[in-house]
């Protein structure tokens, strides 16, 4: 994932439902991007601990300006309104990093309009992580309407954390991709299966590729650009399979080219043989 989107890295130790106060501490540093900062927040209890970094936008520091941030050392708060709660942050700033502690306020409307959505009793971790990550009644509204419902809580973090938002759901759809799954389009978000790769595609020739099939050239480098140079080495539209094959076992363009000015004449199949078997010149 990129800065410019949403970018998370995770990991949550899950526990059962508690009434326990939700705090922890933060960590903020400067970006580049002058509109945006890198937020870190830890939480740990005797049920679990989760720490997130993310790149959030400097507006969604209430309370707080970028002189305060920038300047010598100077006590700060400020909070981050989401729908799931408000975190209270309290600490400090100097030369543009801070640190501190922070407090979860739990939004009271949140839980009710979860419930009505089908999502009722939701832990205090979920409850945290749906704040860290903006998971909200809205969002889930969004994609039930665009047809993918029955997600679990962990489905909708995963979404979020990964950046399956309505206009990606819209671009595929627009491409012939009505997908019900949200396992699916996850997997599609983690592997970096764009509406412009699967145009691309299209452009030369393999249309129609099921999701799965998507997946497996994103994972194994079958790209629009490696499709391209087995063209020009002389195979024109090779299926899927074959391209993926040819990843995996090694048959690039470079060994195609290096076979046939030896005189073999092979197809793509006999090439991958060739090289689980390690003929290699």
């Amino acid at each position: 994932m990129t800065l410019q989107k949403l970018a998370a890295i995770s990991v949550f130790v899950l526990a059962p439902a508690c009434a326990e106060v939700i705090t922890g501490q933060w960590i903020i540093d400067s970006m580049k991007e002058i509109d945006r900062v890198q937020l870190t927040l830890h939480r740990r209890s005797e049920h679990g601990s989760s720490t997130n970094s993310s790149a959030l936008q400097f507006s969604d520091l209430r309370g707080i300006t970028r002189g305060q941030m920038e300047t010598g050392a100077s006590q700060a708060r400020f909070e981050i309104v989401r729908s799931a709660g408000t975190f209270v942050c309290e600490g400090y700033f100097k030369a543009g990093q801070g640190a501190g502690t922070f407090t979860l306020q739990p939004n009271t409307t949140f839980a009710p309009e979860m419930r009505v959505l089908g999502y009722d009793n939701i832990p205090d971790d979920r409850i945290f992580a749906f704040a860290v990550h903006d998971v909200s009644p809205q969002f889930v509204r969004e994609i039930k309407g665009a047809g993918i419902d029955n997600v679990s809580l962990d489905q909708l973090l995963a979404m979020r954390i990964h950046g399956v938002t309505l206009k990606f759901i819209g671009d595929l759809k627009s491409l012939g991709y009505n997908i019900s799954s949200s396992q699916k389009l996850v997997a599609m978000r983690i592997h970096g299966v764009s509406p412009e790769m699967i145009r691309e595609l299209k452009a030369l020739g393999y249309d129609s590729l099921d999701a799965d099939k998507l997946v497996a050239m994103r994972i194994h480098g079958a790209s629009p650009e490696f499709v391209k140079e087995v063209a020009a080495s002389g195979f024109s539209h090779p299926p899927v399979d074959q391209l993926i094959a040819m990843r995996i076992h090694g048959v690039t363009p470079e060994y195609i080219r290096t076979m046939k000015s030896r005189g073999v004449n092979v197809t793509i199949q006999k090439l991958i043989e060739m090289r689980i078997h390690g003929i290699d010149d």
